[in-house]
């Protein structure tokens, strides 16, 4: 057995236990598939990431994600975790303000900013795109927000790598309320090679500017203390309907809390339209492994 380091973080939190839990295995060099899968298996975090030496020109380090099931191409909390554990342990440090990460999904920039002694870290997400716009009564999708009180904007399918049904509520209060039927998600999400449904709505006179919830169906049914990338595909939807709240093309949305957690994450567009899903990580556990 080999001495690893390992984190258990919080992410997208702005307190511990607010956010989305990490484990982050650095040192991972010598780990085979199916020892980073019984890790995940061990851990039983929603991802527990691997940190490896980079190899490609131009990157801070490489990444490899596995859910407890399987490996995950890309997601944007493990992503940011562990741009932090790799600050945190000094394994790489900003050129310019950006990490590079390395992974299944390519060379991914994280922007890093401290300011007052709080860190944020935001990763570019890779570019979403519109599978379907539909109605509200489409037969796939109304079992599953039948009795919701529906928002301006249409549903819509949404690819970013992996497929999210965006569904906009009427207001924060309505959102809060739902009760899913996790069944009529299930299916939908199964018959459509979808993730489950991100429902969103637009908040008044609080410190975020939207409220999110995502309720996951294809596989585990459970709903996400907080998203880096789901929240990044709605970004683009909202972007692509000139529907950004906040402004500058800044905004933060709330998730969570309807989970036990009160998870805050900062979206932002750049000039190029690319979009940035980012907040703070909070360090929980440092210690070893032996595998």
């Amino acid at each position: 057995m080999t001495t690893r380091r390992f984190l258990q973080l919080d992410v997208f939190a702005p307190r511990p236990g607010t956010g989305n839990p990490l484990a982050v295995v650095l040192d991972a060099d010598g780990l085979d598939d199916a020892a980073m899968q019984a890790i995940a298996r061990w851990t039983r975090l929603p991802e527990t990431t691997f940190v490896f030496a980079p190899t490609a020109p131009g990157s801070s380090y490489r990444i490899r994600m596995f859910a407890p099931q399987k490996e995950v191409p890309f997601a944007g909390h493990p992503s940011v975790g562990s741009a932090h554990a790799v600050l945190e342990c000094g394994l790489a440090v900003p050129v310019d303000g950006l990490l590079v990460q390395d992974g299944i999904a390519g060379q991914l920039p994280l922007r890093v900013d401290e300011t007052d002694g709080v860190r944020r870290i935001a990763i570019r997400t890779p570019r979403a795109s519109v599978a379907e716009v539909v109605d509200a009564n489409d037969p796939r999708l109304r079992p599953a927000i039948a009795g919701w009180t529906l928002g301006a904007l249409p549903p819509v399918l949404m690819d970013g790598g992996r497929r999210w049904w965006l569904v906009e509520l009427a207001d924060e209060a309505t959102l809060r309320a739902l009760v899913p039927d996790w069944d009529a998600i299930a299916t939908l999400a199964e018959t459509t090679g979808a993730m489950g449904v991100f429902s969103y709505a637009r908040s008044g006179g609080q410190s975020h500017d939207l409220a999110v919830r995502a309720f996951v169906g294809n596989g585990r049914r459970f709903e996400d203390a907080a998203s880096g990338a789901a929240n990044a595909v709605l970004a683009a939807w909202l972007d692509e309907r000139d529907a950004l709240p906040g402004g500058d093309r800044r905004y933060t949305a709330s998730q969570g809390r309807e989970v036990g957690h009160d998870a805050l994450l900062e979206l932002r567009i750049d000039e190029r339209g690319d979009v940035w899903s980012g907040g703070q990580v909070q360090t929980v556990i440092r210690g070893t492994i032996d595998w």
